[in-house]
């Protein structure tokens, strides 16, 4: 019997993914403003996205046909014990899977594979906001589209089972809001955006500026989750490698720095979330923090405690309780997820696999082995209850 067989409820799984329909960017866009925005070209016999007027190669098909397999790394996340180059595990190739892009196979999927649902997320989607920054108007056509045509295909929430987030970005507050706004009125459960400071009009901003505060009113008073989520947040090597959002590894056995700048992102969006003091002005905010890790959450509480002693008085009450009760975590699957309890709570972590992605658990309910030395009632927690709790609207 399997570790999974042996539990007594459902399994939710809060981290997957869809790979984009090749309009998805512009089904819904003014085609008089494809060269600003997103419009499709051919090089050497391969196709690539146009943004802004550059071709971005940060994936190598965005058409996703053929794809890489599910879980293509798992042995490289879980060690590489046999010391195999990063590239040899991509090697292989499969059509487009019908899961992948339609509703109803994907709910197949899920019967398949022992979920009772999931929450779904951009790929490209993810990473199309910062090649585009300097164009913040252009930024918000982008995502005008690409969220009606998430809505038509596969609506926010399928058979209550498959519930898709819409991409909100804070490039243009008054946008923000009503795009909000919109996604509530079509039965959105969540938002998703990337843990980064937006570029605006008036240049980048903090995403808790109040210049913002239209935005996490309406969220606050919805009582939506928003889910920050890993992607291209714009993080600098400042030199040490080369900038942009693309494999760390590029045919050389060499590790880089890029490699922590999902932890970077995430863990300065967390520590300014707290230091501006967003939930303070807003209490019924509810933020999750989806596929980036978690191995930054032990300095990160260092770092609260240490500037709660060093500034007595400026918060009203301890910030690491704060955090604790308005952020869920989604570690990676491949870390210690003892630690992450330890540090957030078994009530605020989240089991999420990352399917169909190469980083992903091959089958998600493989995690249940690394749940063994926790209790019935902590794991419903992780694989259930805390993914429930925060895809559950909860109004002011």
């Amino acid at each position: 019997m399997s570790d999974a067989e042996t539990l007594s409820h459902p399994v939710f799984d809060a981290d997957n993914h869809y790979y984009e329909a090749t309009d998805a960017f512009t089904r819904h866009l003014d085609p008089a403003m494809g060269s600003r925005v997103i419009q499709w070209c051919e090089i050497d016999g391969r196709r690539y996205h146009v943004i802004g007027g550059r071709v971005s190669r940060a994936v190598t098909n965005p058409t996703f046909d053929p794809v890489a397999l599910p879980g293509a790394m798992y042995d490289y996340f879980r060690g590489n014990p046999e010391g195999r180059n990063p590239l040899e595990f991509l090697a292989g190739r499969e059509p487009i899977r019908a899961a992948y892009r339609d509703p109803a196979a994907r709910l197949a999927t899920l019967d398949e594979q022992g979920l009772a649902g999931c929450l779904l997320y951009p790929t490209l989607g993810m990473i199309y906001e910062e090649p585009l920054a300097h164009d913040p108007e252009a930024v918000c056509h982008l995502f005008t589209a690409f969220n009606r045509w998430l809505l038509e295909d596969w609506s926010f929430n399928y058979a209550d089972r498959i519930f898709a987030a819409p991409y909100l970005t804070l490039a243009d507050p008054a946008w923000a809001e009503a795009e909000l706004a919109w996604a509530l009125d079509h039965g959105a459960r969540s938002v998703v955006m990337r843990p980064a400071a937006p570029v605006t009009a008036l240049g980048r901003r903090s995403p808790f500026d109040p210049m913002f505060d239209g935005f996490w009113g309406l969220a606050n008073e919805a009582g939506i989750a928003v889910v920050v989520h890993a992607g291209d947040s714009g993080i600098s090597s400042n030199g040490f490698a080369v900038d942009g959002f693309a494999a760390t590894f590029s045919g050389e056995w060499k590790p880089s720095i890029k490699s922590f700048a999902i932890e970077q992102a995430i863990r300065d969006y967390l520590l300014t979330i707290i230091f501006d003091d967003l939930f303070g002005r807003f209490p019924n905010l509810r933020v999750a923090s989806v596929e980036n890790g978690a191995q930054f959450l032990p300095d990160l509480l260092g770092k609260l405690r240490s500037t709660a002693a060093k500034m007595p008085g400026y918060w009203k009450e301890d910030p690491v309780e704060v955090l604790r009760r308005h952020v869920w975590i989604n570690p990676f699957w491949e870390d210690d997820v003892n630690v992450v309890t330890d540090c957030i709570g078994p009530d605020r972590v989240l089991f999420g696999s990352d399917w169909p992605h190469i980083e992903a658990l091959p089958e998600p309910l493989d995690y249940v082995r690394e749940l063994k030395e926790f209790s019935d009632a902590e794991r419903k927690m992780i694989l259930l209850d805390n993914v429930t709790e925060l895809m559950t609207l909860r109004p002011a």
